[in-house]
């Protein structure tokens, strides 16, 4: 990852900085000042308290600590601005004021040091609200310069390895990371409104089961085991309700051993939610309701762009079935009663890569995902999958070759994913083994028998609905993010080369 490295100006340029600070701290401890001994410093105040109530303490004595963002020397007065976990402000050092060896240890302070300031609140001419300082103390040493003394953090696979520096060089960075607990903090709100319970369950699991991935593979010294990393929270949560839990949630960390792109992390946060009693129709009402109250609650309104592309939050969402939404895109209509080799002609025709011994439900699959998934960029519930890609989803009554499912689209992404239940434990130990046959056959994302669940069925599920969110990607949409890298403070990365 050579883009990433300093030239060798930079590195003789940044060596010599680290030098310095280094040679400045050495003298300071030689002097029994050690910033690094510092245990504790007490604040009255943050900046923005003082910036925003500013009338509430215009001539009042503050203590604040913050990062030293600039510096500007004048002689016997100088002016720096500081930076706290909520905005920053700007301190004016007069040396008859915080006296003369002070003043002297305050001009050698760098860019990047954390300082602890106690002075009055004052305006400067130019109606800028400041501290005029009457102490300043040195509470933490930086010895690398931040990056703006150079060339800015702007490369972004710097900034995704660095966060912590990206978060000082990119305010607006902070700023996503601030929406992104309020809209975990918006979810848990809603769900917990509407009379969901939240729960956990494992996350180190003796089976990978509850989606179709490719887990991440651990093992266990004492028993000896091999043990997976969740793919899905969804067959435990289903238990519970078999346990008479009828609302539940889990909100964490899902682990799947898959590619990496501007969609997907190999770990990654999910919400998933199990109401009895209801259907996906439900489902689809509680997923518009949720959106729509973290897009209010967080940003303040309903109506939000991104990427450039305005979208309506604003309900109802259009909600169509796969056969419709197929052919309404390619012309293509499953349910002519056409023979199956016609409609996969017909969909290698229209650009799907299609094998010509597809199943229908297969072939119908395919061409939504490679020519229709792109094009649905306003919220769009898709709903009746295949039973061959819903091994989890109750079957349509009116078409056994369809489950009540349905996924939901936004910015040609998908965001929810959400089923009728099935709860037929015959039905499901057969899917299970349909998924075990494709296994064998080389699907290592196919699911695994899993005897538990079938025993927990047995006991009798009632009618549910069931429901996913991914959490990253409706942070990207609620934040206009265009990377999930974006919305992950350390998102997974491939260490560099030494």
């Amino acid at each position: 990852m050579d883009e990433i490295r300093q030239t060798p100006e930079q590195e003789q340029d940044i060596a010599e900085v680290v030098k310095v600070r280094k040679e400045k701290l050495a003298e300071l401890i030689s002097r029994g000042k050690n910033p690094f001994e510092i245990v504790r410093f007490d604040r009255s105040a943050s900046t923005k308290d003082i910036v925003s109530n500013y009338a509430d303490y215009d001539g009042k004595e503050v203590t604040i600590a913050g990062r030293m963002m600039s510096k500007r020397i004048m002689g016997k007065a100088s002016f720096a601005n500081f930076m706290d976990g909520e905005g920053t402000i700007q301190g004016y050092f007069k040396r008859d004021d915080i006296g003369l060896e002070e003043y002297a240890d305050f001009k050698k302070f760098d860019i990047g040091d954390i300082v602890g300031i106690c002075g009055t609140v004052f305006t400067t001419h130019t109606g800028e609200v400041s501290i005029n300082a009457k102490s300043v103390k040195l509470l933490s040493k930086s010895l690398l310069p931040l990056p703006e003394k150079f060339h800015g953090l702007t490369n972004l696979d710097l900034r995704y390895r660095q966060r912590y520096v990206d978060l000082i060089a990119n305010p607006e960075v902070k700023a996503t990371f601030i929406k992104r607990s309020k809209i975990v903090s918006a979810i848990r709100e809603f769900l917990d409104g509407e009379g969901f319970l939240e729960v956990e369950t494992p996350v180190l699991n003796t089976l990978p089961g509850g989606a179709n991935a490719r887990p991440f593979i651990t093992h266990h010294n004492t028993l000896d085991i091999d043990m997976y990393m969740r793919i899905a929270t969804e067959l435990y949560l289903k238990m519970l309700v078999v346990g008479g839990f009828e609302k539940v949630y889990e909100m964490g960390r899902i682990f799947r051993n898959e590619g990496m792109d501007t969609k997907h992390n190999p770990e990654f946060t999910t919400v998933e939610l199990y109401q009895a009693y209801v259907d996906y129709n439900e489902m689809m009402d509680i997923t518009e309701k949720l959106f729509c109250y973290c897009a209010e609650k967080v940003l303040g309104t309903s109506e939000i762009s991104y990427q450039g592309e305005p979208i309506s939050l604003g309900t109802p969402w259009k909600r169509i079935t796969m056969v419709d939404v197929v052919k309404e895109n390619t012309g293509i209509d499953f349910e002519s009663g056409e023979p199956l080799e016609e409609l996969i002609k017909k969909g290698r025709k229209a650009g799907a890569d299609l094998k010509m011994d597809l199943s229908w439900g297969k072939a119908l699959y395919e061409v939504f995902d490679q020519l229709v998934e792109s094009t649905l960029v306003a919220p769009t519930f898709v709903i009746d999958y295949p039973v061959e890609v819903s091994p989890l989803a109750k079957k349509k009554p009116s078409d056994n070759r369809l489950t009540e499912r349905f996924e939901l689209f936004i910015t040609a992404r998908e965001m929810a994913n959400a089923f009728s239940e099935l709860n037929d434990p015959i039905d499901q130990k057969e899917r299970f083994m349909a998924q075990m046959a494709e296994r064998a056959a080389g699907d290592d994302e196919a699911q695994v028998m899993n005897d538990d669940f079938i025993n927990a069925l047995e006991y009798g599920l009632p009618p549910t609905g069931g429901l996913g969110i991914g959490i990253d990607r409706m942070v990207m949409l609620l934040t206009d993010s265009a990377s999930i890298r974006d919305v992950l403070l350390f998102p997974t990365m491939k260490p560099l080369a030494k």
